[in-house]
């Protein structure tokens, strides 16, 4: 199930979505934090695709069946340190007579230099009971064995990647009422996949502000612009932190 933003009204907000991703209204969710948390104890700054595989993990042999991706062991002290945006609930109507109005509820993760690591997105278009979980990993992904999440110490549920674009790759989850419970409840949501060298990667987005902004109202469009902007000064200005230090150490002594 893809949601387009070609039909919503052509304003700012549209327009930092369609930077983010051509399909999916999931990415202009993950950059609404104002000054965004930084994950407890995490290690510094590395991709994605660094982290150690689990142990005797192996890409699948020719005609093998893919296999789920498998939760990377120890991933939690691995795991990159990020900038997480607040869960936040976004709407947005086409300009169709008949068009419905769909819902976002979303978050993300970047690096400190701003690219995106990890997102997710809860789609809820109105009056259809079929709801969405997206998850979008950067590319890089192998396709091949498809993604897997998990919330808290749950059961995993295994998803295959339905389409990518420069932002990234995305995997759809049927979003039950019982899943959006678990949400609601949850500590953490684990998403995982297998990444070009055959590394079973595992990146957890907090949820403790999903429920808040689950049932609370959607944000207004202008409060989002400019937590959009704030954030963007923010990255900026980390960025240009750390290009001085590494042109101070790279000065001769």
């Amino acid at each position: 199930m893809t949601y387009r933003i070609a039909s919503a009204p052509a304003r700012p907000v549209a327009r930092t979505l369609a930077t983010l991703t051509a399909a999916s209204v999931m990415a202009v969710l993950g950059s609404t934090a104002v000054f965004a948390q930084q994950q407890p104890g995490a290690k510094p700054a590395a991709p994605a695709a660094t982290q150690k595989p689990a142990s005797g993990q192996k890409p699948p042999a020719a005609g093998q069946k893919p296999a789920a991706a498998a939760p990377a062991q120890g991933a939690a002290a691995e795991q990159p340190q990020l900038i997480f945006s607040p869960w936040t609930k976004f709407c947005l109507k086409g300009q169709e007579a008949n068009a419905k109005q769909v819902c976002f509820t979303g978050k993300d993760a970047r690096l400190e230099s701003g690219m995106p690591v990890v997102a997710a997105v809860l789609i809820e278009p109105d009056g259809d009971p079929k709801k969405v979980l997206r998850v979008t990993l950067p590319l890089g992904m192998q396709i091949v064995h498809g993604t897997r999440i998990i919330i808290d110490q749950g059961q995993p549920a295994q998803g295959p990647y339905v389409i990518c674009f420069t932002n990234g790759c995305m995997a759809d989850y049927e979003a039950s009422a019982d899943m959006i419970g678990r949400l609601k409840k949850g500590q953490q949501l684990s998403v995982q996949a297998i990444n070009s060298n055959g590394q079973p990667i595992s990146l957890n987005l907090p949820l403790s502000d999903f429920a808040k902004a689950y049932d609370g109202p959607p944000t207004d469009p202008k409060v989002f612009e400019e937590q959009q902007k704030k954030l963007q000064d923010e990255l900026q200005r980390r960025a240009n932190e750390a290009r001085q230090k590494l042109e101070q150490q790279q000065k001769p002594q």
